[in-house]
């Protein structure tokens, strides 16, 4: 049977509001457990949602630390990050002694062949793997977090998952396929077709920065099945062989960072995908994708973590090694308060994602919005660390290892590590969808009961409704907003044991802040209401207060943890005690801009750039860039291109 020709490729004109219809529908519409950062968000500090802290099984322990073991042995002898840094490239031998170690299949269960790694576990390895290459880090997590791996277990069938999660745990890379070149955060305008055609499906189209894709064995391909008789239409996701007909890996891409990194522009011309690999049902891509990242976002602010770690040994190491006017350069309170944030900012980072890693693990919280903020906090912080590591070091930070090690002094790669780090605060959601993304769950109380006063489509007698529901709703809910246990000078005493610094007096600045919060986020709404959404300065500081009061509350809960478990409770605290102080002074900052601040101004000079006014402004350079076009031509067609997949044997 010939194949049906695929669609002209013309990118739709979809509205603002068509988009986010499209978004919306993709949401998980209920909130079926709790969740500490949604109450955060709504005023209330469920701190019993967290504290005691969770902890692993001691079976899933024991295992996890078993691997992490192995995986530190072969990090420590296998992998050469000079290399990988050197050549671009990930040696086929470094991946198939990953492969012989199992680390493809850390999340996948033993029936499977996988290890069966807890998302703790799992995350412990990113990091440690992370701090030896990030490349090998971005390779494993784009496999298991987002590649075929997790949609199968959450949405798979289990002939889907008897016939491909043996294949990733020990022998086959997966990749995620969904960026295109014109389409980044607004999946409404996919231009990728899957055109049903008997038992298959064909699909035609061209992804970009697909991460794996070079080496990549197995697909996840997200693409538009168009709406016909017998079949709902919409984004749907597809296990894809990498090796079928009419796939073309036309370019491996390169960056600024993460050099190792095998990603590329995949072409689809005319590619038989059959029904049996089709993941869920039609129109159902978007919420697979979503989910998938729920818990799948932790692994970026887990390497971020383990980044930080080493920019702590760094900093330690060399500021006491280096001199300056008579004392280590550490002892400069300038230098100082830099060693001071990095290791108070690795504390709570790592407090932020084990605590949501074992929230996952034990599924009896709804974890959405707190592993956005992990990833969103920890891709801003481990930039941060980074940068002021470079400083620290003075013009060596600057200077890249191999120039270091030319001139007979220690190959330390703090401009890698910072280069490699910046791409997180884009990947898996930049930091500004981020904002929009966690501001939408933060709003959807608010949302479900007084969303049709807002909506322009709704008739009078729906507003009438909603506004009788939203009543009763903030009749109840407002009150609770003006006083609280933060008011109480002995709330959380359990959190000043004695001879250690008091954390209860930064858990009851939590609370008090949770609910100027909400009382921000209900005065906001009240004040702009439909052109709420547009407010995305807003949203965003609101985001960022609710992210710093989560590492607040995670860093102290990690402390008391640690000091009834281990044997550096005092300075688990320090740290903590530390972290919260500098948080404090963060969000206090971030509470003024909410009100005092030049969003208003900023949007006047964006019409005034955008409109020519400006120009003037641009003389006196010249522009370095080449010729071509902003975005490279996506039309379906036949590659003309040299296929430049190489999967790894």
């Amino acid at each position: 049977m010939s194949a049906p020709s695929p669609a002209p490729q013309h990118q739709a004109k979809v509205s603002e509001r068509e988009a986010r219809q499209v978004a919306e529908a993709a949401r998980e519409q209920d909130w079926r457990k709790p969740s500490f950062a949604k109450e955060l968000f709504l005023g209330r500090f469920r701190i019993d949602l967290i504290h005691p802290h969770p902890l692993p099984a001691d079976e899933d322990a024991q295992r996890g630390e078993e691997f992490l073991a192995k995986l530190r042995d072969f990090c420590e002898t296998e992998i050469d990050s000079a290399r990988i840094e050197r050549e671009a490239r990930i040696p086929d031998e470094t991946i198939n002694g990953l492969k012989e170690l199992g680390a493809l299949g850390m999340k996948i269960d033993t029936k499977y062949g996988g290890l069966g790694l807890t998302q703790v576990y799992y995350n412990k390895s990113l990091a440690l793997v992370g701090s030896a290459s990030p490349a090998l880090g971005a390779l494993l997590s784009a496999h298991q977090s987002i590649g075929v791996p997790q949609p199968l277990k959450l949405f798979g069938t289990q002939e889907q998952r008897d016939e491909f999660l043996p294949r990733c745990a020990r022998t086959d890379i997966s990749a995620f396929l969904l960026t295109e070149p014109d389409v980044g955060s607004d999946p409404a305008r996919l231009a990728t077709t899957a055109v049903p055609d008997g038992d298959d499906y064909v699909l035609d189209g061209v992804k970009l920065w697909t991460t794996n894709g070079v080496v990549a064995d197995l697909l996840v391909v997200m693409a538009r099945v168009p709406r016909s008789e017998g079949h709902k239409g919409g984004i749907t996701a597809f296990v894809v062989e990498a090796a079928a007909e009419g796939i073309t890996v036309e370019n491996r891409n390169a960056f600024m960072g993460l050099r190792g990194l095998e990603n590329g522009v995949t072409r689809f011309h005319q590619v038989r995908v059959p029904a049996a690999n089709r993941i869920g049902p039609e129109g159902a891509g978007l919420k697979i994708a979503l989910t998938t990242l729920n818990t799948g976002r932790l692994s970026l602010p887990a390497m971020c973590v383990g980044a930080g770690k080493w920019c702590l040994k760094i900093a330690r190491e060399w500021s006491a090694e280096r001199e300056q006017w008579g004392k280590p350069v550490a002892f400069h309170e300038a230098v100082g308060a830099k060693i001071s944030f990095i290791a108070a900012t690795t504390f709570a980072l790592e407090a932020v994602v084990d605590l949501s890693s074992q929230m996952a693990d034990e599924d009896r919280n709804d974890i959405r919005i707190e592993a956005a903020l992990a990833k969103l906090y920890g891709s801003e912080m481990g930039c941060l660390m980074a940068d002021e590591l470079v400083q620290i070091r003075g013009g060596r930070g600057f200077e890249t290892a191999e120039s270091l090690a030319a001139r007979g002094e220690r190959a330390v790669p703090a401009e890698q590590v910072l280069r490699d780090l910046r791409i997180n605060r884009i990947f898996e959601g930049s930091t500004e969808i981020m904002h929009l993304l966690i501001a939408r769950e933060a709003v959807d109380a608010h949302l479900s009961v007084a969303g049709d006063l807002i909506d322009p489509d709704k008739s009078l007698t729906d507003k009438a409704k909603a506004g009788a529901k939203a009543g009763g709703f903030y009749a109840r809910w407002l009150p609770k907003l003006v006083a609280g246990p933060g008011q109480l000078p002995r709330s959380y005493a359990e959190f000043h044991p004695a001879g250690h610094p008091d954390l209860s007096t930064h858990l009851r600045y939590v609370e008090r802040s949770a609910r100027k919060l909400a009382r921000s986020t209900f005065y906001a709404m009240s004040r702009w209401q439909g052109r709420m959404e547009t407010k995305q300065g807003f949203l965003g500081r609101i985001v960022d207060i609710g992210a710093e009061l989560f590492a607040m509350s995670a860093a102290c809960v990690r402390a008391e943890l640690l000091r009834t478990t281990e044997g550096y409770g005092r300075e688990a605290y320090q740290l903590a005690d530390a972290f919260c102080r500098q948080a404090r002074i963060r969000a206090d900052e971030l509470f003024d801009r909410l009100w005092t601040n030049t969003d208003d101004l900023d949007r006047k000079v964006v019409k005034g750039v955008l409109g020519g006014a400006y120009t003037w402004l641009e003389q006196g350079v010249v522009d370095p860039s080449g010729e071509g076009p902003w975005i490279a031509d996506a039309t379906p067609g036949p590659s003309k291109r040299e296929n430049v997949h190489r999967p790894v044997r």
